[in-house]
């Protein structure tokens, strides 16, 4: 009697199991049909992949798993859509929360320092990629899909349609982050104003040259000068002819670390990042893995002559040629603030807000036309007069899974999960339609964005384009992210106040960047916890002995504004759709 009880209760249990499945393949395929459109796979070619999220998730049901991400359109998507679609696909309830950029960093950090599990899965950009890949305190994708995790890894993942990939691989050839969402910073213009004949006339009666796309930031400056005090005003509103951030925040340091100072010239040739060189200013020789030094005084070119270059053009556009209140914006505040109308152009623009720019009259949005047609267009970077071919021409964000060895490994399996369903070829397509933050080469040339290119303003040309990689996050010669980003904003804060000028805060900036290092090398000499990895800094010597060097930081320039440079945009364009 006892025996058949026990198999009624495991024929019971195989019933219900099979009635569960059944449950999550009719959920799978009513998110697939309602949701999930358009797809680069076949709607059966979805449902299959779902169901192999079913299965893999199946010992984890019913677990609650919590992850973050900063705010952007895209992590909107997945907190709100995303998440729902998954818990009733595969019965984990994720809990993703969304911070501000600041609190994501400090967040892995807090986990990192504690070993204590906040999160069991974070959104992290690919900036941290010389941490991680040092401290070891990440899970490496590359070994765990190999390893502990080949059972939760899609088969269906292919990590070469992935654009990002190459960003968040680290010196040792292993893949620690996953992209998620990745977004350029380009130029971004009123075409609609500089296609006019009266203003390109005027344009060129005064400088000498046409009024279109600038190549050179002197071109950039007298088309700020030009719309801010010649034109004035278009349609009866005053205009200005540069648009950027100075709030004192840690999104003000991200400001100039995400590639301002190599746009300018400082630093050396090299892509992704600049060899020595890097963007930040940070020396490391090729071949090795310890960063040498920041200061001019060791080799490094934080606080050189195009460095300080760099900050100066920033503080005076943004006084010179921005609208009021600018000065006090952050990041999250200057980008959607375009939508008004009355700004002619942006050097340092995020596509990340391609969503915001496209949306309707009747949202608000003075950018687009009475059918949807944007009246802007996007375009390459300009770039300082310290920049020399073969250099880093901007930046790529590339907002990747990151999970941390501090969290339980069934947690980080199931945010695994989370993080593929999420990056899956099955929703992807219409994710990107979402938040416009492209991650799969599949995805941007599916047929649907060949529709709707021309409402998005060159974004899918220019991801279609060779030049996509071009545009590259900080790299490997940055040891510890989360330590050296905090020093930036508080330098730059003082730009912006007044209270230092440009060249007394990169000197302040790059010396606390090299003390700091100084730390790490004692701490990994000492203990290896940058795993023989951290900093070993050049002695000081005379900046002298450094500047014009080859290979070093670059000396100062007799002249820093040559003639303006600009290109006709259509034909740009062109020579994208022809590579």
């Amino acid at each position: 009697m006892r025996k058949y009880l026990l198999s009624a209760v495991a024929v019971s249990a195989v019933i219900a199991g099979a009635g569960q499945a059944f449950a999550d393949a009719a959920a799978a395929q009513k998110w697939i049909d309602d949701e999930f459109q358009p797809s680069v796979l076949s709607k059966e070619e979805q449902m299959a992949e779902m169901e192999w999220f079913i299965s893999a998730a199946e010992p984890y049901a019913g677990m609650e798993i919590n992850v973050l991400s900063e705010g952007i359109p895209t992590h909107s998507y997945e907190s709100e859509v995303l998440t729902k679609a998954f818990e009733e696909i595969t019965g984990i309830k994720v809990n993703h929360q969304i911070l501000g950029e600041g609190e994501v960093v400090q967040a892995v950090q807090t986990q990192m320092q504690t070993q204590r599990n906040l999160y069991d899965g974070y959104v992290n950009d690919s900036d941290l990629i010389g941490t991680h890949s040092r401290l070891q305190l990440a899970y490496p994708l590359s070994d765990m899909m190999a390893g502990g995790w080949a059972d939760v890894t899609n088969p269906g993942l292919d990590l070469d349609d992935f654009m990002g990939k190459q960003f968040t691989t680290g010196p040792d050839g292993k893949l620690y982050q996953l992209p998620d969402q990745q977004f350029a910073n380009l130029y971004w213009f009123r075409k609609d104003w500089f296609d006019r004949e009266d203003l390109q006339a005027q344009f060129k009666e005064k400088y000498g040259y046409d009024l279109g796309v600038p190549v050179n930031w002197s071109a950039y400056e007298d088309i700020a000068e030009f719309f801010t005090n010649d034109v004035k005003e278009i349609d009866g509103v005053q205009i200005y002819g540069h648009m950027d951030y100075g709030k004192r925040a840690p999104d003000l340091g991200w400001r100039m670390t995400d590639a301002w100072l190599s746009m300018a010239g400082a630093g050396t040739q090299g892509e992704p990042n600049g060899v020595p060189i890097d963007e930040w200013g940070i020396r490391m020789e090729a071949g090795t893995c310890n960063p040498v030094g920041a200061s001019v005084s060791r080799g490094g070119e934080a606080n050189g002559p195009a460095a300080v270059y760099a900050i100066a053009k920033w503080d005076e556009w943004l006084r010179k040629y921005a609208p009021p209140g600018a000065a006090s914006y952050d990041f999250y505040q200057s980008l959607p603030a375009l939508s008004q109308g009355n700004v002619a152009q942006q050097i340092f623009w995020y596509t990340a807000f391609t969503a915001d720019m496209v949306k309707p009259k009747s949202e608000g949005n003075n950018t687009v036309d009475d059918e949807g047609n944007p009246l802007w267009r996007m375009a390459p970077s300009p770039h300082g007069p310290y920049w020399q071919e073969g250099q880093k021409v901007g930046y790529q964000d590339v907002g990747s899974w990151t999970f941390l060895k501090s969290t339980p490994e069934d947690r980080a399996k199931a945010a695994w999960l989370y993080g593929q369903f999420v990056t899956s070829k099955t929703v992807d397509t219409k994710k990107s339609h979402v938040g416009l933050t492209f991650i799969r080469d599949s995805t941007v040339r599916h047929e649907s964005f060949t529709e709707r290119a021309p409402k998005l303003g060159g974004l899918v040309e220019f991801y279609r384009s060779p030049d996509r990689v071009r545009w590259s996050p900080t790299g490997i010669n940055v040891p510890d992210y989360p330590k050296l980003a905090q020093i930036w904003w508080q330098q730059i804060g003082d730009v912006n106040s007044g209270a230092f000028t440009p060249q007394e805060a990169m000197d302040r900036l790059a010396e606390e960047m090299d003390i700091t290092m100084a730390r790490m090398q004692a701490a990994d000499e000492s203990a290896g916890v940058y795993g023989g990895c951290g900093p070993r800094l050049n002695p000081e010597v005379d900046p002298s002995e450094w500047l014009g060097k080859p290979d070093g930081p670059k000396a100062k320039l007799d002249n820093e504004k040559p003639q303006g440079e600009t290109v006709n945009y259509d034909e740009l364009v062109a020579r994208w759709a022809e590579n």
